[in-house]
């Protein structure tokens, strides 16, 4: 099940937890308020899955691969940490399938505070297109993750500040409406 918490202000090392003390737990509710959408799969059976294959299906998600992030497996290794851990966002939903290992998607909330949200194998999350997130490894140093998308894939990450895209406006819209609805 996945977990999410506020980060502190540490600078230590991006993969560990840089949990608040006392920890401030993150809800899948406080999650879904800022857009993010959590489900829990059999990543086990992920090519033979019909609850995987009833998502696609539902929400249009055309296409589809597998990224392994690890030094031996991927090119450019460091380089692609670090621009995967700047802040940016995207102008498409942005979803991700946990198939194996673990590492840390932070999002930022309606106060623009650090969450950060523990993924490992079987969680599957979606962000939505404007929200600013990053992504970094845990401890581990190991993913192997699916990518969806609907229609052809865009990896087209916008570094912070990219307030002037429509995607961002609309997201910050939805925010408001979401404070507004929870009064």
């Amino acid at each position: 099940m996945v977990e999410a918490w506020y980060m502190d202000e540490s600078q230590e090392d991006q993969r560990t937890p840089h949990r608040q003390r006392p920890n401030r737990a993150v809800s899948l509710e406080q999650l879904r308020r800022l857009g993010v959408v959590y489900r829990r799969l059999d990543a086990d059976n992920y090519e033979t899955d019909p609850c995987l294959k009833e998502i696609r299906k539902a929400e249009n998600y055309s296409w589809m691969d597998i990224v392994t992030i690890h030094k031996d497996k991927l090119p450019n290794y460091e380089e692609k940490i670090k621009t995967f851990y700047e802040e940016h966002l995207h102008l498409d939903d942005e979803i991700r399938y946990i198939l194996e290992g673990s590492g840390y998607f932070d999002v930022r909330d309606k106060d623009d505070k650090w969450i950060r949200i523990s993924m490992e194998k079987g969680d599957m999350i979606t962000l939505p297109a404007g929200i600013y997130h990053r992504f970094t490894l845990d401890e581990n140093n190991y993913v192997k993750a699916m990518r969806l998308f609907v229609g052809e894939p865009v990896w087209t990450a916008y570094n912070r500040p990219a307030d002037d895209f429509p995607a961002r406006k609309q997201y910050m819209k939805f925010l408001a409406e979401e404070a507004h609805n929870g009064v």
